[in-house]
């Protein structure tokens, strides 16, 4: 790591003749990504999410760009805000090329098992942070995949990392970095993200009934808020909630579940668990 300029990181890496990329989180640079899509060659720039189980993401998911010149202006307006949290940029060898770049991302794209998949928002630089600090030098390759070296802004600062042994790298059966401790505003974030997710890819029809009632994502807040207040933190017990919520949208079922004095959250989903299988023919009281 290095206390040099994002343009002094550039101008020393395409020196080396490695190739530079830019990893744009477009959703809020659209403006920024179509000034480079209107001067860049199809070989040098792709959506990452096209060609992916989230294609009909694409527009709004992240995109590379080949940067041929260190010096390209286009950056100038990223580089001066790197507050607003856009992406990063790596470095490559020039014979790995743009694709073999997003095929080791779109590998990595899509964590964690059904219904509790997620994506993995690799083109954020607080995410790649995250990672960055806690993965071992041993994980570093199987993360960066071809990349040389990384620059990005951690918050403060930028920093730029090496990658070891850059190269074609398999996905771990554990990847080390879905085990990165998350921060709370995040994971409260990604707790929501991954509920919604679920709660279109499992119960389409009852949820999209709920839009037809009230604001969708202030029910899916208050119904969180309340698996918060019960100290209802694990995927079952969070999925049991949603789904009960969607079969009584009137507010009645918190009144009838709330948790007993003295009663820890694992007893209270546990009894309020036993007695709902019981009522709906599933099991006896």
């Amino acid at each position: 790591m290095t206390n040099m300029s994002p343009q002094q990181w550039m101008i020393e890496q395409h020196q080396f003749g490695h190739s530079l990329c830019l990893i744009l989180d477009s959703e809020g640079e659209r403006q920024t990504r179509q000034a480079l899509l209107d001067f860049q060659d199809a070989d040098q720039c792709c959506g990452v999410y096209s060609k992916t189980p989230v294609a009909d993401l694409a527009d709004a998911g992240p995109f590379m760009f080949l940067i041929d010149n260190p010096e390209d202006g286009r950056l100038n307006e990223l580089l001066k805000a790197p507050e607003r949290n856009w992406g990063w940029l790596a470095s490559i060898p020039p014979e790995a090329g743009l694709q073999e770049l997003v095929k080791h991302w779109r590998e990595r794209l899509i964590v964690g098992a059904r219904p509790y998949q997620a994506l993995y928002r690799f083109h954020d630089n607080r995410v790649l942070t995250r990672a960055l600090k806690h993965l071992a030098i041993g994980a570093l390759p199987g993360y960066l995949g071809p990349i040389i070296s990384a620059c990005y802004w951690q918050g403060q600062r930028w920093e730029m990392l090496s990658n070891p042994t850059p190269g074609n790298h398999p996905v771990p059966e554990s990847p080390a970095w879905c085990e990165v401790p998350v921060e709370g505003d995040q994971s409260a974030h990604i707790r929501e993200v991954n509920a919604r997710r679920y709660l279109l890819a499992e119960h389409l029809d009852a949820y999209a009934r709920i839009a037809e009632q009230q604001n969708p994502d202030l029910w899916l807040s208050t119904q969180l808020a309340l698996a918060d207040t019960w100290g209802w933190q694990a995927p079952e017990q969070l999925e049991f909630l949603l789904v009960q919520s969607l079969k009584e949208t009137d507010g009645t079922l918190a009144e009838r579940w709330q948790a007993r004095p003295d009663e820890t959250p694992a007893a209270h989903f546990e009894r309020v668990y036993q007695a709902t299988q019981f009522w709906q023919g599933d099991a006896p009281l």
